[in-house]
């Protein structure tokens, strides 16, 4: 592990202070830290090609004309990404559905501006996580198989 020294004003130490204290940090290092593999996670979910998991998180009123049919077939039509929903009814006019995905970056991001854009979709958030997959054979129980593994 590498010792560094870095250089900031008061004002922005004060806030990444009150952030410690805010998630609990045990040290500024640790807080560092994970402000830098916030970063590089963020840079790398923004290249199109990059492998990642994701969820897309969204509001909608489904009394909007045809809003429900078009978001399902927006769903269906990029079935391929789609891994879970889950659907909730907030009030009588209110939906809350949180899509989780699984895709190149682009393709996850072209996927939720078809679905935030709709007339009726609010309060829409999209999180990428950058993963690396990989093809490993070997036994869950059963007969070696190879299959797909997603790391984080």
């Amino acid at each position: 592990m590498q010792r560094i020294t870095i250089t900031m004003d008061d004002d922005l130490l004060a806030e990444v202070d009150a952030l410690m204290r805010r998630r609990g940090y045990e040290s500024r290092s640790e807080a560092f830290r994970d402000i830098v593999r916030d970063m590089m996670s963020r840079e790398q979910a923004a290249q199109p090609d990059s492998p990642c998991i994701a969820t897309l998180t969204y509001v909608y009123d489904h009394a909007t004309r045809e809003l429900a049919h078009r978001l399902t077939q927006t769903h269906h039509d990029h079935h391929a990404l789609s891994t879970a929903s889950l659907h909730v009814h907030l009030d009588h006019e209110t939906c809350l559905e949180v899509s989780v995905l699984r895709g190149r970056a682009g393709a996850i991001r072209e996927f939720a501006d078809e679905v935030t854009t709709q007339r009726g979709v609010r309060h829409a958030s999209l999180h990428l996580v950058p993963v690396q997959i990989s093809t490993d054979a070997h036994s869950h129980g059963g007969e070696s198989r190879p299959h797909e593994h997603v790391r984080a």
